[in-house]
């Protein structure tokens, strides 16, 4: 894309991306041993606001619906979306807390989750405040503990039921069972929201935990497929990934090779890397979505892979810059 088109498409469109925003709390596991002193450090996170600080750092304009408290971490929060340039006119204000997400780092760089304060948080943006904005909104992402949320799911799903034609959406159900436990209600919600979209990431994980362990992978993107969706993505971490596409059929992606820091916000950076490199193309749409070439899907995985193997070789939630990625 051309450096004026990018100027135009900053100007004009952008994708809208729902959810929690929150702070990362990790456990510093090279701390003394025999001390009684823990340490700590916090990063911007939670999945959706991840996946909009990795759009706006590839250079594509996006806003993030979330609400934000007014204590201290809610105004670093703010702060930080601002500083990183992503839009927040559909954000709501609270007089709640910030929520937080404690992250224990295995030997593995694989992150386990406790969360607190999500509970009673609204993950959606308002109807009549983005309606006289669908003009400007080429993309709506969906995913993570919003599809669970007793708030905001309902809510959501309604928003890419309505959402104009020609808009295309896309979903990561990233399952976070530390804060519901209940895998059933996952999957009644996945099933639900798969539907109305155009586009699927999903880790091999989230599958097995969904289903099960001995899921057959092909045979449910080829289930998901058979709706609005016409390409489903698996990520499978140092194993890489696979794309199953309508028109293209299965394509395999070979991993990035990479020293793992940990895992933190990986699959938040594959997502954001695969919406960038549509909007690039100008191919973020249903229509231009199903005609994928394999060729283009190839070089869509292979950019993915890229951007997450960044972000794995840092501790905690860090994403490319699209410099980063100029040779893709």
């Amino acid at each position: 894309m051309t450096r004026g088109s990018t100027r135009q498409r900053k100007k004009d469109t952008m994708y809208l991306v729902c959810g929690e925003a929150l702070y990362d709390v990790l456990i510093d596991p090279t701390g003394l041993a025999n001390s009684n002193k823990v340490s700590l450090s916090a990063k911007a996170g939670g999945s959706p606001h991840n996946v909009a600080i990795g759009l706006a750092r590839l250079g594509c304009p996006v806003s993030l619906a979330t609400e934000i408290a007014p204590d201290t971490l809610g105004r670093l929060l703010e702060s930080r979306l601002a500083a990183e340039g992503v839009d927040r006119r559909f954000m709501r204000r609270t007089g709640k807390a910030t929520p937080l997400a404690m992250v224990d780092v295995d030997a593995l760089g694989n992150a386990r989750y406790a969360f607190h304060g999500l509970d009673s948080i609204l993950f959606h943006p308002d109807p009549e405040v983005v309606k006289p904005h669908w003009k400007s909104i080429y993309g709506v992402h969906v995913g993570s503990i919003p599809i669970v949320s007793r708030q905001s799911s309902a809510m959501l799903l309604e928003l890419l039921r309505t959402a104009p034609k020609g808009i295309i959406n896309s979903f990561d159900p990233n399952v976070r069972t530390a804060f519901e436990p209940d895998v059933e209600r996952w999957r009644v919600s996945v099933e639900a929201f798969r539907q109305l979209v155009h586009l699927i990431k999903v880790s091999e994980e989230d599958l097995k935990t969904i289903y099960n362990a001995d899921v057959d992978e092909g045979a449910i993107a080829q289930r998901w497929l058979s709706a609005h969706c016409s390409l489903v993505v698996v990520t499978r971490g140092e194993r890489g990934s696979s794309l199953y596409s309508r028109f293209a059929g299965r394509i395999d992606v070979p991993p990035v090779k990479v020293i793992v820091a940990d895992t933190v916000g990986a699959g938040d950076s594959f997502q954001a890397a695969m919406l960038a490199w549509l909007a690039e193309r100008h191919l973020a749409s249903p229509s231009a979505l199903a005609k994928l070439s394999p060729e283009q899907l190839r070089a869509m995985g292979h950019f993915c892979s890229q951007a997450a193997a960044i972000t794995c070789r840092h501790r905690g939630p860090e994403f490319p810059y699209r410099k980063a990625l100029l040779a893709q």
